[in-house]
């Protein structure tokens, strides 16, 4: 044999064996190591809530430690960076939500690409925001507050946890869509949106059910309509904004599992396997759902459409409306 032939003969076995390579790992799963279940929210919210929950059957499931990794900050940005750049060997999965994946790309340069550095494993909870008022304002329903908006333009004002946060862009799809004026005062967080909603010092909020409910249950807060589908199970005599009179009219909240963008597909495969069988366990469903999330477990397929299909979405309003991220 020649030296050429020497030379393709070591190149097509060196593909040879990092396939072998990649099948080998495809088939060690669950990993070896812990698996790293990475949240990009601070311990007590909605997201890490879930992902506790999810995690503890997971690691009963797998009979492997699963420990849940808060990374806080950017509004979820860090935790998916993170993520984008671990080792594709199954050990680290993300439970990435709506704003990273489909929002914050049409708002600002990321240093990662949601479709190409992360790999979509399966849908994982979903819930509506609830839109709500101070009681003082003595607006009791949806058709009140639009009509007030418009013979107010730019008089009403609503809360969110965010410029470019999901209760942020539903208060601007509702606008859109009600063609109407109200002004987003963005917060830091739930608390402090809740806190001068609660004191009168902004009109309206679109709150998670969870957090608005008390506030609703004391006569502090009026329920005009939440922003899913489906009324939500936590709050099931609000009315949802697509049955008041704006069909189709959908902005959940959401959070999805992916993984690094260059996993192998037969480990992310495994992965939807065992998240799916998980999210579908009676007894993890009770506990979302008493803390107002909905499972909502699919393929990797139905999971690159969504995110597809709310990218598009999202990216016409940001641009339509002009929205930036300041």
């Amino acid at each position: 044999m020649n030296k050429r032939n020497m030379l393709k003969a070591g190149a097509v076995l060196a593909v040879l064996l990092g396939t072998l390579g990649l099948a080998a790992r495809a088939q060690d799963f669950p990993p070896r190591k812990p698996v790293s279940m990475v949240v990009g929210f601070a311990a007590g919210g909605a997201a890490d809530t879930a992902a506790r929950l999810i995690a503890r059957k997971l690691a009963e499931n797998i009979g492997q430690s699963v420990i849940v990794d808060n990374k806080p900050g950017a509004g979820g940005n860090i935790a998916h960076q993170f993520v984008a750049n671990a080792a594709p060997d199954g050990s680290v999965i993300l439970f990435g939500s709506v704003g990273p994946l489909t929002i914050a790309p049409h708002l600002m340069k990321l240093p990662y690409d949601p479709v190409k550095d992360l790999a979509p494993i399966t849908m994982g909870v979903n819930f509506p925001n609830v839109l709500v008022v101070h009681a003082g304002t003595r607006i009791k329903s949806l058709a009140e507050f639009v009509a007030y908006a418009r013979k107010n333009p730019g008089k009403l004002d609503f809360a969110s946890t965010g410029a470019g946060s999901a209760s942020h862009l539903a208060g601007e799809l509702f606008n859109d869509r009600a063609a109407i004026d109200t002004v987003h005062i963005p917060y830091k967080g739930g608390a402090p949106a809740l806190q001068d909603l609660l004191g009168g010092r902004v009109a309206a909020y679109y709150a998670t059910p969870a957090t608005a409910g008390p506030h609703i249950e004391s006569g502090k807060l009026i329920p005009l309509a939440s922003t899913g589908l489906a009324r939500p199970a936590f709050l099931p005599h609000v009315p949802t904004i697509a049955e008041s009179g704006y069909p189709g009219f959908n902005a959940l909240n959401w959070y999805a599992f992916v993984a690094p963008g260059k996993t192998p597909k037969p480990v992310l495969d495994r992965w939807n396997a065992a998240l799916v069988k998980v999210l579908n366990t009676p007894e993890v469903v009770d506990a979302l759902v008493k803390h107002g999330l909905t499972p909502a477990p699919g393929t990797r397929e139905d999971l690159a459409r969504y995110m597809a299909s709310e990218s598009a979405t999202w990216g016409r309003i940001i641009r339509e409306r002009k929205i930036t991220a300041e």
